[in-house]
């Protein structure tokens, strides 16, 4: 593989993880790199402690949405390279067809903004997730995409997932 990468991160609400791994990979990847994320569940806005837990980590919060992944299925839409579920439920649904045939893996992250408590506890929920993100997607970022094959790409991307 060689070249500029597309990469979607799926979430069920698309409104917490997967945007946090969009904006940590769209800052620390470029100019190699382009994230997105999707929802197969929509929100329809992005909770406002994953802005916050961005902004305390010096990355942009500007353009973030929550958006259905039928945007990524459709034509015209960027092929994307990898897809990355970030939640339980997401894994466990049945995918669209993504253009291009990307290779995919599981990232299951639990869900900060299924946490009860207080500001504390649901800011260190939001800190703990965006860290095993930022941790997953530097372990991605250091892949040697250009000199592996396919299968062992797929088969790092997966192993990523269960560090």
């Amino acid at each position: 593989m060689q070249g500029r990468y597309n990469v979607l991160f799926l979430c069920t609400g698309n409104s917490a993880r997967s945007i946090m791994a969009e904006a940590i990979l769209n800052f620390r990847g470029r100019p190699n790199f382009s994230a997105h994320s999707a929802g197969s569940h929509p929100t329809g806005k992005v909770n406002p402690y994953a802005l916050h837990q961005l902004e305390l980590s010096h990355l942009p919060t500007a353009g973030y949405r929550s958006k259905s992944w039928d945007e990524f299925s459709n034509p015209g839409a960027p092929t994307m390279d990898f897809v990355f579920t970030v939640c339980d439920n997401a894994a466990n649904e049945v995918c669209p067809v993504w253009p291009g045939q990307p290779m995919t893996a599981h990232w299951g992250i639990p869900d900060p903004a299924a946490v009860a408590g207080t500001q504390d506890q649901i800011r260190r929920a939001f800190r703990d997730a965006f860290l095993a993100l930022d941790r997953r997607i530097g372990l991605f970022l250091a892949l040697p995409l250009q000199t592996l094959d396919t299968m062992a790409i797929q088969k790092a991307v997966r192993k990523i997932g269960t560090e």
